[in-house]
């Protein structure tokens, strides 16, 4: 668990969260933690998801919350209510699963949440990809450490082989329960659990790689972030200033991913191009423009007619992948929007110095086509309209982690305080 801090110190009011299925990885996995959390004096709290897929599922549930109550862990039940069969439910099952760990995270003000996966779903993992024909990145398998707007995602087992788990919890005399969907020969991991069961060393040199290329991908990562941090200026609304000399091709991608709201950056062969003649261009919704008056080097802004669809503008309310709506507890009627300035950004001209490529981009509120407020310009309509904000927070970072240790210790100084922690944290 140290390699994974930083961690609270005992007294803390904010838990320590932990998904637990009832199988035997996370019922191992609950076990130990409640021993360390014990010696530590931190509070821990186990969530439990009934899916509702299969007959009985609730009655297991109800079981692993017993088990755990009883050993003097805190558990609570999670149920997904609107699951219903068909295509892609393996991955319908897994986003309800973590949406609902995620909310009741934030309510419980933890923000680091411990989940089960062990060196044998690492081998499984790494395997697939392979097959599959994954870059590097993608063979590092799953990592120890994955951050999210709200979490922390921490799997401290992935060293830790499966049979080692079951003999933890045969030695202590704890049961657990076994999933049929294990065994489903349908299942493309049960299919690679067993061929990965054969007396060989295929597993073990599955994991070797992965680690070799978790160091690689960690060392591109630095890299990536010291090229943003010295050359990369990174505004609120949503664009970026560059040198006239570009930023290494990662770092570069890694700014594109995150200025176009992307999950994933754009390909290797087009960042390359755009290095070799750099110039006026669009790539992966993103368009490369001169400075002009901001500067002598370039901007990277959003592609004004890739932006996202308008939007409800409900509290919380990403739109575009980048902005996230914070309401300031105002109360929003449900006909208003969250949209593009667009045309409007003419009535804004003198108001602002920003370009007008950029301020076609920034989003607003409107209801029923009026204007109602542009936050990141400090317009509103009337007074009621001035207290919303939007949140420049893409849907992935152009630099993994770099804030989160600060956003993390402010939720706990927080939550320590006896405040909400997460939902109310600023924005860093």
């Amino acid at each position: 668990m140290e390699p994974l801090g930083p961690w609270p110190g005992s007294g803390a009011r904010c838990p320590i969260a932990i998904a637990v299925s009832g199988g035997a990885d996370s019922t191992a996995l609950a076990a130990l933690s409640q021993r360390w959390a014990t010696a530590r004096g931190l509070p821990l709290l186990a969530l439990v998801v009934d899916h509702r897929l299969r007959p009985g599922s609730t009655a297991e549930a109800t079981r692993t919350l017993d088990g755990l109550r009883s050993r003097g862990t805190e558990a609570r039940l999670l149920t997904v209510r609107s699951l219903d069969p068909g295509p892609a439910l393996a991955r319908r099952a897994r986003d309800a699963r973590y949406r609902l760990l995620t909310e009741a995270c934030r309510n419980a003000g933890a923000i680091d949440l411990l989940l089960g996966h062990h060196a044998g779903d690492q081998a499984e993992t790494v395997l697939m990809r392979a097959r599959a024909g994954s870059g590097p990145d993608g063979l590092a398998g799953m990592a120890g450490l994955t951050e999210t707007d709200d979490l922390r995602l921490l799997r401290p087992l992935l060293p830790v082989p499966p049979a080692r788990l079951r003999a933890t919890l045969l030695r202590h005399r704890i049961d657990w329960i076994e999933d049929p969907s294990n065994r489903d020969q349908a299942a493309q991991r049960v299919r690679l659990r067993q061929e990965l069961s054969r007396p060989d060393d295929r597993a073990a040199h599955l994991l070797r790689d992965a680690a070799a290329a978790g160091a690689s991908r960690m060392r591109r990562r630095k890299g990536e972030a010291c090229a943003l941090a010295a050359g990369a200026v990174l505004r609120p609304e949503g664009f970026a200033l560059l040198p006239s000399a570009l930023l290494p091709a990662d770092a570069l991608a890694a700014l594109v991913r995150s200025v176009g709201g992307n999950s994933y950056p754009p390909s290797r062969p087009a960042v390359d191009r755009l290095l070799r003649c750099p110039g006026p261009a669009t790539l992966a919704g993103t368009r490369l423009v001169p400075a002009g008056r901001l500067g002598p080097g370039w901007l990277l802004l959003r592609e004004a007619d890739a932006v996202g669809a308008p939007a409800d503008a409900a509290d919380g309310a990403r739109w575009d992948g980048r902005f996230v709506l914070d309401t300031a507890g105002a109360c929003v009627p449900p006909d208003v929007r969250i949209e593009a300035l667009g045309a409007d950004r003419a009535l804004f001209r003198r108001r602002t110095t920003l370009p007008a490529s950029v301020l076609s981009t920034l989003p607003v509120l409107r209801r029923q086509g009026i204007l109602l407020a542009v936050p990141h310009l400090g317009w509103a309509l009337g007074p009621g309209w001035a207290g919303p904000r939007f949140a420049y927070r893409p849907a992935a970072p152009a630099s993994d982690g770099a804030l989160f240790t600060l956003r993390q210790g402010l939720a706990r100084h927080h939550a320590e305080a006896g405040l909400s922690a997460v939902r109310g944290r600023p924005n860093l």
